[in-house]
């Protein structure tokens, strides 16, 4: 189930919607229906396919780093560990797409040869947004975000949205990782609105 929360100051919105998956391939595909239905949702559609490919490049360096890449995996082999959360933050002109994995490893940009057919994740990120990072939630594992700049700010209508219905498979188990996962998202979302709060002019 995707989770929307609204934080209304006096000058601007912050707009999030976030949700945990299994660590699994198909996790790239719920992600990037995540960004479609709420870019769309936020009336940023034109921002749909540059932010679904970075979405989906963040994902599966998480999956690279904790999950189950085979696109054969059987359901037993998913565990409580096999957890990775995504989020999508909008603020004025700013939109940031966070992935969250539980692997303390920080992802390193590779100088791949013309013949590679991998490894190019990063530099993709680095060339289609304004800048990425990590961040370090206290709780444990990483955040990798990615932040695009927007001509406009997002403009959601007033009514609630229908939860997105993630697939059996995709699903994240239930457990301490799960846990993890949902309050190292909330502690991104509070870290930056606490920034973007102490930025704003008196």
């Amino acid at each position: 189930m995707t989770e929307e929360q609204e934080v209304p100051p006096n000058r601007d919105w912050v707009y999030t919607s976030s949700l945990q998956l299994a660590a699994v391939p198909s996790a790239a595909s719920c992600s990037r229906m995540l960004v479609r239905l709420t870019l769309t949702r936020w009336k940023l559609a034109d921002y749909v396919e540059v932010a679904e490919l970075v979405m989906s490049e963040l994902v599966t360096n998480a999956l690279r780093a904790t999950g189950l890449t085979d696109p054969e995996a059987k359901s037993w082999e998913i565990t409580a560990e096999h957890v990775i959360g995504v989020q999508l933050r909008a603020t004025g002109t700013s939109l940031v797409l966070d992935v969250w994995d539980r692997s303390p490893d920080v992802p390193v940009t590779e100088s791949p040869g013309d013949d590679a057919e991998g490894g190019r994740g990063l530099l993709l990120i680095g060339a289609m947004t304004k800048q990425w990072d990590v961040f370090r939630p206290h709780d444990g594992g990483k955040i990798v975000w990615a932040e695009l700049e927007l001509d406009r700010a997002a403009k959601p209508p007033p009514l609630t949205t229908m939860p997105v219905r993630i697939p059996g498979a995709t699903k994240p188990p239930k457990g301490s990782v799960n846990t993890m996962a949902e309050e190292a998202l909330l502690q991104r979302f509070l870290d930056a609105l606490y920034q973007w709060d102490e930025s704003r002019p008196v």
